[in-house]
């Protein structure tokens, strides 16, 4: 790993982008040099205000396709149905799948249309005359045995759209109205994550913050000033004590003292909330009465969303949906020829600390342990942001199930642990809570598409206690376009992954410096999505979870390497695109996994690592 001794701090934003970018990194083109360029704010804004639009393009067509399937399907299953059959298919299909908003099945043996949630949504006089001329066109369509898509159109303040398919046997058809929600979720994720507005909001929960250098107060007016804002709990502090923990008597005093409730304890440190009491208050009175090892901020971290020699490699072409238009990401780290060696292990866990997982989700179905809700402290980490839905397809959505797209990991299991609430944001407590608990329950890899430029102390702790049980962390490092290093992404035990696109240049909106390990796409990466959708996104938080799957592979293929081995696995067989050996821009080169898993072996440890593995155990028995 390249050296994370750098302190600066400051937040880390995320960065939810589309691009719809089908192409992937060519051949001839991989490896090559590739010189990093820098946009300034000006340019770096009108890069973001176009990528929201792309973004919200590309979702568009993902979710086209997969209605397109699944009404197939339908049409398929219930040929020479009952019509009671036929009624159970349709209502679980709206169920499933929420954005169906109305659904008219018409057998044109019978003459017979039956339509499931018959009422059509009501809008103005005009917008009303819009819809019916677009159904009345959808009805033309399939008496033609043609199939129809209508362009989008609004009633009230939604956004929907028609489409109509008939069986291949010509006896039905289908019409099904689409409410197309997921188009104003995604925008409202680039424009919070990609900071075109200011976010999290100043005053909510009592949120303040400063200045990453001076930590002095600075009032976030624009998306750009996040680059030097780290927000933090104004009434919270963290607290480590220098003899371990301070008895019941202790506590009791400092309750009456700051007029706290019972402080909230994770490992080594205390989190205190007082009723009165700003940060800089609580800061000089437990500095002057207790003398802590530290007393820091109680930070927030939000979401980080934002080929090569002939091998003779076979290539595994899965038959997801929309594994070959849309999934260029695969093709451009040898992921299929990665496949001819290792395609997970059940018994190597990536926990993925972010928003949650959907845990119905079709294409995540049986690849999910049962996790932890560390923001409600419940056993149903449910995702109400979207965000780890999609860091959890790209590792290990099913794959070769003609479902939606493939996910990295065939077979690794998924562990989903909530740190973060429904704004996207969690507390330094919630992460390193979530860390500690994933390390507690066997995960062999962390993913941490979040952060933060803070440098707490507290969450080193955390990230220590699971480096410690030989656990490999990766983690993004932010999508600012700013060379500030961000936590937890900056600390020396962590894998650093910026992001690339698909021509295998850096990624506008990514973070870059000497802390950088290794790159991986992070633009129009598509991935699963709640209510049973797809999303294209992008960002260093898309990038993360290519290099945390890779490490869930090779693990799983040489199950005795450990974590430092990994890490060195990962740098070492990544293809340099930058100038020669570590850059600030992509630090070693994007992850390869079919190298990697060439390099690691089958169960022996790399003749390369030997003498790092040897003194490792020796020291281990000593």
């Amino acid at each position: 790993m390249s050296r994370k001794n750098l302190t600066v701090a400051g937040l880390v934003t995320a960065a939810l982008t589309v691009l719809l970018l089908t192409f992937a990194l060519r051949p001839e083109d991989r490896g090559t040099l590739r010189q990093a360029s820098v946009p300034n704010p000006p340019q770096e804004k009108t890069i973001k205000k176009a990528a929201l639009v792309q973004d919200v393009t590309a979702t568009d067509q993902l979710n086209r396709a997969d209605v397109n399937r699944h009404l197939s399907t339908l049409l398929a299953d219930i040929h020479g149905a009952s019509p009671e059959d036929i009624s159970a298919y349709a209502t679980s299909l709206q169920q499933g799948h929420g954005h169906i908003t109305l659904l008219m099945l018409v057998d044109f043996r019978i003459h017979k249309t039956t339509t499931y949630k018959s009422s059509l949504p009501e809008g103005t006089d005009q917008e009303n005359k819009l819809l019916l001329q677009y159904l009345n066109t959808a009805k033309s369509a399939i008496k033609g045995h043609q199939a129809y898509e209508s362009p989008s159109f609004i009633i009230g303040d939604k956004k929907y759209y028609f489409v109509a398919q008939r069986n291949r046997e010509g006896q039905l058809a289908v019409i099904a109205l689409i409410n197309q929600k997921i188009l104003d979720r995604v925008a409202l994720h680039q424009l919070k994550n990609l900071r075109l507005i200011p976010y999290p909001k100043e005053g909510k929960y009592r949120i303040e913050s400063v200045h990453a250098d001076t930590l002095k107060d600075i009032t976030v007016k624009t998306g750009h000033d996040n680059e030097n804002a780290s927000h933090y709990y104004e009434n919270e502090i963290v607290v480590r004590f220098p003899n371990g923990h301070p008895t019941a008597a202790q506590l009791q005093t400092i309750a009456a003292d700051i007029r706290c409730k019972t402080p909230r304890k994770l490992g080594y440190a205390y989190v205190f909330r007082s009723d009165q009491m700003s940060y800089s208050q609580l800061k000089t009175y437990f500095a002057n009465k207790w003398h802590p090892l530290y007393a820091e901020p109680h930070y927030m971290y939000l979401t980080n969303d934002a080929a090569s020699e002939n091998t003779g490699a076979n290539v595994i072409t899965p038959n997801d949906l929309l594994f070959s238009t849309y999934q260029w990401n695969l093709p451009a780290i040898e992921t299929a020829q990665g496949w001819n060696l290792s395609k997970g292990s059940k018994e190597v866990v990536v926990a993925v600390v972010d928003t949650g997982v959907q845990a119905n989700h079709p294409d995540l179905k049986g690849q999910l342990l049962t996790g932890y809700n560390a923001i409600t402290n419940s056993s149903t980490p449910d995702d109400d942001v979207g965000h780890g839905t999609h860091v959890a397809g790209i590792i290990g959505a099913l794959t070769n199930n003609q479902e939606g797209v493939a996910g990295i990991s065939w077979y690794n299991k998924i562990l989903p642990v909530k740190a973060l609430d429904n704004s996207g944001a969690g507390t330094t407590y919630s992460v390193a809570e979530g860390i500690i608990w994933a390390a507690d329950q066997g995960a062999k890899v962390i993913n941490l598409s979040l952060g933060n430029y803070a440098d707490s102390q507290f969450l080193h702790d955390a990230i220590k206690y699971a480096y410690d049980r030989d656990i490999v962390i990766v983690s993004a490092s932010g999508n600012d376009n700013t060379e500030r290093p961000g936590y937890p992404a900056a600390y020396e035990e962590v894998i650093a992954v910026a992001a690339t696109n698909a021509s295998g240049d850096r990624a506008s909106f990514s973070n870059y410096g000497d802390y950088i390990d290794v790159a991986a796409p992070g633009e129009s990466i598509a991935s699963t999505y709640p209510d049973n959708q797809y999303a294209a996104l992008s960002g260093t938080s898309m990038a993360s979870p290519h290099v945390a799957a890779l490490a869930g592979l090779v693990r799983s293929l040489n199950p005795a390497l450990t974590n430092k081995e990994v890490t060195e696995l990962l740098t070492a067989n990544a293809v340099d695109l930058g100038n020669a050996g570590h850059d600030k821009y992509y630090g070693w080169g994007q992850v390869d996994i079919y190298r990697t898993l060439q390099a690691a072996g089958g169960g022996e440890v790399p003749l390369q690592l030997f003498p790092q593995h040897v003194g490792k155990q020796l020291n281990s028995i000593q």
